[in-house]
């Protein structure tokens, strides 16, 4: 049974509700979406009258596929939108495809009538390349991080969960939305609403702007051990200009031959071996994500030769950078899995 309903804030029973217009890109991505529209509907039958509304929008008005095949019939186009309303981009696969002339000139017509903006998931994609989000702090899915940040310099790129910046929101994905909508909640209406909706979703953690995406160096690898997990972080930081074993091992204050058997014990592999991986996986993003051309993914990624490269990536993934990219090109930069 629901706790006692807490009296609004800032939107009062008599107020007209607030509306959320969700622009569904094509290929987005329905966990992201639920998350943000389902506390909203919590939080109406908390307060027990209408505080939100929602509207779905999209390019051509009809329908919007998300990235499991499911279909929704949208109420709008790209129509002009109430300057009150909250606009809410949701991407997914293939997001430069989806992110056509026709949406970039409507998110700028609408940001140039004062609308708030929001990204989740890869929609910050959407809002970057409408330049919305230029000098703004901003995040989008880790897995997305790597071409973005190639492509769009002028944002300042964080690895939050979610990121409010004045008129401008972005989530990282998943459930991220929740996050954020339950920041909004309780903004409108108070913390006793936005956890009495926590409750409800069965949300027992909520978390800030101030939390990561992913997990701990130690949970990701599945080891607790302080050096370990500092030296794979120089290792993260360091892509393009990789250091050498001797370096990392310098920097623990350990010996090379300390280092190589730490991670022969836990990894399983060499440090040099898992350096390799993660440079390796960083190129394969870049390539898949991004038109960047294979000689720059290769020295983007610390490698002093375009042959070096295809050799090394072809051992690790049992096809060319050239062929990848061919792939990709096939089916639209960018299509990855994004949750």
């Amino acid at each position: 049974m629901l706790t006692q309903v807490q009296k609004a804030t800032h939107i009062s029973k008599t107020a007209t509700p607030r509306r959320f217009v969700f622009l569904l890109m094509d290929q987005f991505t329905m966990l992201s979406f639920a998350c943000a529209i389902e506390p909203l509907r919590l939080a109406n039958t908390v307060m027990g009258y209408q505080v939100y509304s929602w509207a779905l929008a999209g390019e051509g008005g009809k329908e919007a596929i998300c990235s499991n095949g499911a279909s929704f019939h949208l109420d709008m186009g790209l129509d002009e939108v109430d300057r009150e309303d909250m606009v809410m981009v949701c991407g997914g696969m293939d997001i430069q495809r989806s992110t056509t002339r026709a949406v970039v000139g409507w998110l700028r017509r609408e940001s140039r009538r004062g609308v708030t903006i929001g990204g989740m998931c890869t929609g910050a994609y959407a809002l970057a390349k409408a330049g919305l989000l230029d000098g703004k702090k901003a995040t989008i899915h880790w897995e997305n991080q790597d071409g973005f940040l190639e492509e769009f310099d002028d944002v300042r790129l964080t690895k939050s969960v979610f990121v409010v910046d004045g008129n401008r929101m972005t989530t990282a994905g998943g459930t991220s939305s929740i996050d954020l909508m339950l920041k909004i909640i309780a903004t409108d209406l108070g913390e006793d609403t936005a956890n009495n909706v926590a409750d409800l979703l069965i949300y027992s953690t909520i978390r800030t702007d101030q939390d990561t995406q992913r997990l701990s160096i130690p949970t990701r690898i599945g080891v607790r051990h302080p050096k370990l997990s500092q030296v794979i972080q120089m290792m993260e930081g360091a892509i393009e200009e990789p250091m050498s074993p001797a370096d990392l091992a310098e920097e623990v204050g350990m010996s090379t031959r300390q280092l190589e058997r730490l991670f022969r014990r836990y990894l399983n592999r060499s440090p040099k071996r898992y350096y390799m991986e993660l440079r390796l996986q960083k190129a394969r993003n870049l390539l898949m994500q991004t038109d960047m051309s294979v000689i720059n993914v290769a020295l983007a990624c610390g490698f002093a030769s375009p042959s070096h490269f295809s050799k090394c990536y072809r051992a690790h993934y049992n096809t060319t950078p050239y062929r990848e990219r061919g792939t990709q090109a096939g089916n639209g930069l960018g299509a990855r899995l994004s949750i």
